[in-house]
């Protein structure tokens, strides 16, 4: 099964973006699963590298390396990291600068779409 999960809050401050990667990391270790994560508007920031969080606090960045490390695939806006200010150099590992085009590809492959 293809799966789709496009999140767009900011990785702090809110728990959708958290609760979005938690599902993410699940999914991604089911057999049969073929997930994608498309972080779109405030999300872009998700993708930072060498975050710092307080002990005991969730990091999205692992989070994101879960998903990349399973076999899944992390796209970030375009033009939302420009907006941000975030350079691809700046992106986590296994996170790639992506496009509304790419977005729409994945959209049409995928079975089931999820929205965080």
């Amino acid at each position: 099964m293809k799966i789709l999960i496009i999140l767009n809050d900011a990785p702090y401050g809110s728990e959708r973006t958290y609760n979005g990667l938690r599902l993410a990391g699940s999914l991604v270790k089911q057999a049969d699963v073929e997930l994608k994560v498309f972080l779109i508007g405030d999300a872009a920031a998700a993708a930072a590298r060498d975050q710092k969080v307080p002990t005991g606090h969730y990091n999205v960045e692992v989070m994101l390396k879960t998903v990349g490390r399973g076999g899944g695939e992390v796209g970030v806006c375009g033009s939302c990291m420009d907006a941000r200010g975030l350079k691809g150099e700046m992106l986590a590992d296994g996170c790639h600068r992506s496009t509304m085009e790419e977005l729409a590809t994945w959209t049409l492959g995928a079975d089931r779409v999820l929205v965080f």
